[in-house]
């Protein structure tokens, strides 16, 4: 086993529900650096939101956000891929989605530019703008920031609502640029089709570091981490993860409070 690369998502991978990264994941990420494989982040969050994790791990990658419609490296602040959502395709979703039966039972965050958007600040809003460590901005008509959306994300209380209407928003959108992921039960999330964690890891190994899929492990717990699980050599699911997510992978690890990531870390680099 050739392992030269490996990514790993953030929420309920290498961080749990008190939102930070245990001292033993950081030693294992610090063991396998040393032994000269870089470690990447590959998450859903906002570019600015990953940043914190960058630096807690001391990564020297690009990090890869918004599921992977962004990948820019912290250091030299090169820009290495955007993939916005079309306007038009935008703009047809929030009008979908801001039907009266709908509306009031889902929060919409539009992020353009590395800011999140919002139509009115509410306690939803509160509690992800402090998870995440970020600025929220209310502009009432999202249409005003539909031209360059990075990702849209709709979030709502009732997971079974939720559920429903993300896969019947795939079926609708089936034939359209648009890509469907969840990362937890109470919202789901839109990139472009070619915006996933699995094209942008096969970037970040072939097209920066001139690596094959063999030479790549990728940790991830959610819907949105399959992709990029799959593309990977070795794909590792954490224990927290759904039995679908679990089921695409060559290994299942203990959970995220478990330091998961650092017992896979030792079974697969470090022995």
């Amino acid at each position: 086993m050739d392992i030269r690369l490996i990514v790993v998502d953030v929420d309920g991978t290498i961080a749990g529900n008190n939102n930070q990264v245990n001292p033993a994941v950081v030693q294992a990420v610090s063991a396998v650096q040393k032994k000269g494989i870089p470690v990447a982040i590959g998450t859903g969050r906002m570019y600015r939101s990953a940043l914190r994790f960058h630096q807690r791990l001391k990564s020297t990658l690009p990090i890869i956000a918004y599921n992977g419609a962004w990948i820019q490296d912290p250091v030299s602040q090169v820009h290495h891929r955007h993939t916005p959502i079309s306007p038009d395709l935008a703009i047809d979703l929030l009008d979908y989605l801001e039907q009266p039966q709908w509306k009031e039972k889902i929060s919409l965050n539009f992020y353009m530019d590395d800011v999140l958007y919002v139509r009115q600040l509410n306690a939803e809003t509160e509690f992800y703008r402090q998870r995440s460590g970020i600025i929220a901005e209310a502009v009432g008509d999202l249409r005003k920031v539909a031209h360059k959306t990075t990702k849209i994300l709709a979030m709502g209380e009732d997971k079974q609502f939720i559920a429903e209407i993300w896969q019947h928003l795939q079926q609708r959108y089936q034939n359209q640029d648009l890509y469907f992921t969840q990362s937890s039960p109470t919202f789901f999330e839109v990139t472009h089709v070619e915006a996933t964690k699995g094209s942008a890891t096969q970037f970040l190994a072939e097209d920066i570091l001139g690596l094959q899929p063999q030479n790549v492990m990728a940790i991830g717990d959610n819907f949105n981490d399959v992709s990029m699980l799959t593309y990977a050599g070795v794909g590792v699911a954490m224990g927290n993860a759904p039995q679908a997510v679990k089921d695409q992978a060559d290994w299942v690890a203990p959970s995220v409070d478990l330091n998961g990531v650092a017992a896979a870390l030792e079974k697969f680099v470090l022995i």
